[in-house]
């Protein structure tokens, strides 16, 4: 039986996003007008994907792109339940079509309860990606501290939205490997929990509700749930590496804008094995990919047609088991991406020549 997944997205920023697919609707609609009509588009499958290929055994795997036309903004106005039709009503595109998995892309994976009740309602299995998305956001701030010159096993660094499913099991990573770690989020409660989980690690780990404290950070990874910027200028210390792993991004266009001293990065590319091609342009080079796009794919050459990754709790165990399976298969880090482009070790050198000015 062939190897066969399909992906669920959205658009995430309205006009540049329907744009792509629909130019002219991109050009004349306005944010709002697109959140109101998206209510009534149907899913739709945007592209077939081709030449997903295993290095290890030479497996291959045949994929869609199925298109949910909400916003982030709409899918948390309406009603979930709203929300959940019409992602389930994707997935039964994608088991027509005869996928074998079904990947939750961008907000789709984080609205309710994280894929579990998508999960029970489609007759193939589910996951959102998470758990690769974890292990490569790692990899690309560990890429990120060297390019900067940041040792890691002194730095200090701080992560924002700590109580959540890829800001805890993260944390918990990152707690092996840094001197100090900063847990940010909107519940002490919460935020209580996730120290206890990095207990034992390198790190002498605090918490906190306030963004203050990311003035101290070298390292900064921030993955909210939040619908529009929470990271400013004044929050960061010259020569200070940010991955945005939010969508949509935590980080403010003004930090872009003003602040030559500082890395931002939203998260790092994941390179596909074998002649991939999405027939749709999403805003990555030829042949890279989003780590929970990779996941979906990965665990289609693995053959391990299982939910993976739901709900709110992600195992840092099954983070390593997704990172293993996705090395064999040939997926790796390919560089990192800000603001829709590839950072260059020409920006980096810019970045370190201003922090030290």
């Amino acid at each position: 039986m062939a190897e066969t997944f399909a992906f669920i997205i959205h658009p995430v920023n309205p006009r540049a996003d329907i744009g792509r697919r629909y130019p002219l609707l991109g050009r004349i609609l306005t944010p709002r007008q697109i959140d109101f009509l998206c209510t009534f588009w149907p899913p739709l499958i945007i592209s077939q994907i081709d030449g997903v290929t295993s290095l290890h055994n030479g497996r291959e795997a045949t994929g869609w792109f199925i298109a949910v036309p909400y916003t982030p903004r709409r899918m948390l106005e309406l009603p979930e339940r709203v929300v959940y039709d019409k992602i389930v009503a994707a997935g039964h595109i994608a088991e027509r079509l005869g996928a074998r998995i079904l990947g939750l892309g961008a907000f789709t994976a984080v609205v309710g309860d994280a894929g579990q009740t998508i999960a029970r309602r489609l007759d193939i299995p589910v996951t959102t990606g998470d758990a690769y998305t974890v292990a490569v956001v790692v990899q690309a701030i560990e890429e990120a501290a060297r390019s900067m010159g940041i040792a890691l096993e002194s730095a200090s660094a701080a992560v924002v939205g700590a109580s959540g499913a890829i800001g805890r099991a993260a944390a918990v990573l990152l707690a092996g490997r840094v001197g100090r770690l900063l847990l940010i989020g909107r519940r002490p409660d919460a935020l209580e929990e996730t120290r206890a989980c990095c207990a034992g690690g390198r790190a002498h780990v605090t918490t906190s509700t306030d963004l203050g404290g990311l003035r101290e950070a070298d390292l900064i990874l921030t993955v909210t749930n939040a619908v529009s910027a929470v990271i400013e200028p004044e929050h960061l210390k010259p020569g200070a590496v940010v991955l945005d792993a939010a969508v949509p991004p935590d980080v403010s266009r003004r930090v872009r804008e003003t602040r030559e001293d500082v890395l931002v990065i939203q998260g790092g590319m994941v390179q596909v094995p074998g002649p991939v091609d999405f027939h749709f342009d999403f805003g990555y080079p030829p042949g890279k990919a989003y780590a929970c796009m990779a996941e979906t794919m990965a665990l289609a050459l693995e053959g391990r047609y299982e939910d993976y990754t739901i709900g709110r709790e992600i195992d840092t165990d099954r983070v390593r088991e997704i990172e293993t399976i996705a090395a064999r298969h040939g997926f790796r880090l390919a560089g990192l991406r800000a603001f829709a482009q590839e950072v260059t070790p020409e920006q980096i050198a810019r970045v370190r020549d201003q922090a030290a000015r």
